[in-house]
């Protein structure tokens, strides 16, 4: 089995290599239609990972990741399934390349929002636009009324 190949970006500067040993290739019917090739080729493939004793993740990572896929995992055990093409070479590499996709996207520490105050202009203009509203309520009312 080939290795999964995680490319580099934040929270992963080196990149990520998966041994293909730490994975666990399933494969089964594909549900839904196809005509003849769906009930006799087990072209749907499930890969599964166990994020708890792969060897590819450091401790810190491992908890970000099983903290962050944690609605996902069965266990520890993270299962990407996939049947989109009626081949099961191309479903074992789209497979693969959801995981790698998914493990980066869980690895990238989380963006911090900053704060920002709205500038004085944008200030003038909500309570300019408000202030026109209130008029335009104002002139709705009926004539002769001080209320």
């Amino acid at each position: 089995m080939d290795d999964v190949r995680v490319p580099a970006g934040p929270g992963i500067p080196n990149g990520l290599v998966i041994a293909g040993r730490d994975l666990v290739e399933t494969f089964s019917h594909a549900s839904g239609p196809g005509g003849q090739g769906v009930n006799t080729t087990d072209s749907r493939v499930q890969l599964s990972l166990d994020l708890a004793t792969t060897s590819a993740l450091t401790e810190a990572q491992r908890q970000r990741v099983i903290e962050r896929l944690a609605g996902r995992l069965v266990g520890t055990v993270l299962t990407i399934s996939a049947s989109e093409h009626r081949s099961q070479l191309r479903n074992r590499a789209a497979a693969r390349e959801r995981l790698a996709a998914l493990l980066r996207e869980a690895l990238a520490p989380e963006q911090v929002r900053r704060p920002t105050r709205p500038t004085r202009g944008s200030q003038r203009k909500r309570l300019d636009a408000k202030s026109q509203r209130a008029e335009t309520k104002k002139y709705r009312q009926r004539p002769g009324r001080d209320g």
